[in-house]
């Protein structure tokens, strides 16, 4: 077992501005060290922590599986990281809420022990795929883990979008924006709009309207072979599309999006044995039994 462990090479990623993921990105650095693991550091991560590090096409090469220290934005960062290789993401919640950052920082180096031994499972995590066509032309590719988010700009009322499902008219309304969602995606910020929380590993897209305008516009959810066309109708100006809460690209009148789920790309994650899905919901969200055994008693 020791020389299996030390044959491991384990990716290191965290967030660079929250001072206990530094903190305990030293600490895991320093146990691996007397432990025989191999962490790789990506550029921007040993810079700033002043320790040895590897390009970045070594890092994607070499890595068996990645330690993401931080909260659910932080891993969303090391999923774009990561997208177009093979690396298995656990993470270490150093957040708040964490349903992709889901290790507890007081067990870590228990669980990485876990990893590297082989007792965890590897969910496969599906993309949106999302292009913005402008003029004919491809203006925009991007892939999302968690959603696609249309919003209207400070200056903005409210948003006129037409949806289209292939060549289907499927709504037509007013509202301040819209989300395309991943099952991911489901438990951020389509949630916080009335959407439905749906496990990874059901293969759909969600759509879900924020205030919308009309008592009618309800979440929908669409099937994984579908093209979504969403066009903005009216002036349509000061538009954001936002990729994962963190990149943003401006609409401009006239440009259509298209969004599908993808079939190429994945984001691996690591899920530890005895820790399912339904675990975590139980948790984050405080679903608990009390009235169930109360009302039966």
């Amino acid at each position: 077992m020791g020389e299996k462990k030390k044959d491991k090479k384990i990716g290191l990623l965290f967030n660079t501005q929250k001072p206990e993921a530094i903190e305990m990105a030293m600490r895991l650095w320093r146990w691996g060290k007397e432990k025989g693991m191999n962490f790789l550091l990506p550029p921007h991560e040993a810079s700033a922590i002043a320790l040895p590090g590897v390009d970045d096409e070594t890092w994607r090469t070499e890595t068996e599986f990645a330690v993401v220290l931080g909260g659910d934005g932080t891993f969303l960062r090391a999923a774009r990281y990561t997208f177009g290789c093979a690396v298995p993401l656990y993470g270490i919640n150093l957040g708040r809420l964490g349903f992709m950052a889901t290790g507890n920082p007081e067990s870590a180096e228990n669980d990485i022990e876990e990893i590297v031994s082989g007792r965890y499972n590897v969910q496969m995590r599906r993309l949106l795929k999302g292009q913005v066509w402008r003029g004919g032309r491809l203006a925009h590719e991007l892939y999302a883990l968690n959603d696609l988010v249309i919003s209207k700009g400070s200056l903005a009322r409210v948003i006129d979008i037409e949806v289209r499902v292939g060549s289907e008219v499927l709504s037509l309304f007013l509202a301040d924006g819209l989300i395309l969602s991943t099952p991911t995606g489901s438990t951020a910020y389509s949630l916080s709009a009335g959407g439905p929380i749906v496990p990874p590993h059901v293969p759909c897209m969600i759509m879900a309207p924020i205030c919308a305008h009309t008592l009618y516009a309800r979440p929908v959810i669409l099937s994984e072979s579908d093209n979504i066309r969403v066009i903005p109708k009216g002036d349509a100006r000061s538009l954001m599309l936002t990729q994962d809460g963190q990149l943003g690209y401006e609409l401009l009148p006239g440009d259509e999006l298209h969004v599908t789920l993808d079939n190429r790309i994945f984001v691996r994650t690591i899920q530890l044995s005895g820790r399912s899905y339904y675990d975590l919901l139980r948790e984050k969200l405080s679903w608990g039994f009390n009235g169930i055994r109360e009302a039966g008693d």
